[in-house]
């Protein structure tokens, strides 16, 4: 018997349009509470309208893709739910794998020509797409199957947040002018850790800056906040990268460059102390 090779040629079927620059605006575990709309777009000339045919019966699809932003891997990882605490990697959903696949069932809105529009995931802009599969609730659905360590993490967010978030009033008018100006919103997402668990925790991109004050990395932004008791003070925000990379011809593609360069005009210097 021959041995399997010990590399496998794989070509994406297509690409995912969510309009996710950053993992920051893609939830780990999406929710159709807030229902959204992607696309995938197949590639063109390979005959995948006709592979198509029959898929729109099915409510939900399986999506295999490929974590494209990742080059390495680590045999234990910090999940970014729950304490921080390694886990095994093939314990977990974590992107720095062996082989960085991804599996997600999507729901199939529509299907028009070559593009699936899609309900709520997890998949940033531009995410290869290897394959799709029909979703089959009588054999893809086991809700009495054991999740190990995720079931603990499951207990503690079924409980209300402990923590409550406010905004001091820098925080709040660079928030409000990011919405006005840019319609960039991130307190939502960010709200949503700090009431959780606002400790330092790498995956979650939470580190403490002095004694009294600590910085979250909020995708193309960061929010400096404070904490006392159960309150979270968010004091002031400010741009992702320093101006001499916004404005580097060579650093092409940087989420919100723009809204950046025009942040800093107005905050100079963010009051990262307040």
């Amino acid at each position: 018997m021959s041995e399997s090779p010990a590399t496998l040629s794989l070509e994406p079927i297509g690409y995912i349009r969510t309009g996710k620059q950053v993992k920051f605006q893609a939830l780990h575990q999406p929710s159709e509470q807030q229902p959204e709309r992607n696309v995938l777009e197949l590639v063109p000339g390979h005959n995948y309208e006709q592979a198509l045919r029959d898929l729109a019966g099915f409510s939900r699809v399986w999506l295999i893709w490929w974590f494209h932003r990742n080059t390495t891997w680590r045999p234990q990882v910090i999940p970014p739910r729950g304490p921080a605490q390694r886990r095994g990697v093939f314990a977990t959903r974590s992107p720095h794998r062996p082989n960085p696949l991804g599996l997600t069932p999507v729901q199939l809105i529509a299907i028009e020509g070559r593009r699936l529009i899609l309900g709520e995931c997890d998949l940033v802009e531009g995410t290869p797409v290897f394959d799709l599969k029909p979703y089959v609730p009588a054999y893809d659905s086991f809700p009495d199957a054991r999740a190990g360590w995720i079931e603990e993490v499951d207990a503690l967010t079924r409980q209300a947040p402990q923590f409550k978030v406010h905004y001091a009033p820098t925080a709040t008018a660079q928030a409000e002018w990011l919405v006005a100006h840019w319609q960039i919103d991130f307190r939502a997402r960010l709200e949503e850790l700090l009431a959780r668990d606002p400790t330092p925790h790498r995956t979650r991109r939470i580190r403490r800056r002095s004694a009294d004050q600590l910085e979250i990395g909020c995708g193309a932004w960061r929010a400096f906040f404070r904490v006392e008791g159960f309150d979270v003070t968010v004091t002031a925000l400010d741009a992702g990268f320093p101006l001499r990379f916004l404005r580097d011809p060579q650093r092409v593609g940087l989420p919100d460059c723009a809204a950046q360069v025009a942040f800093l005009a107005v905050w100079p210097e963010a009051p990262r102390a307040v």
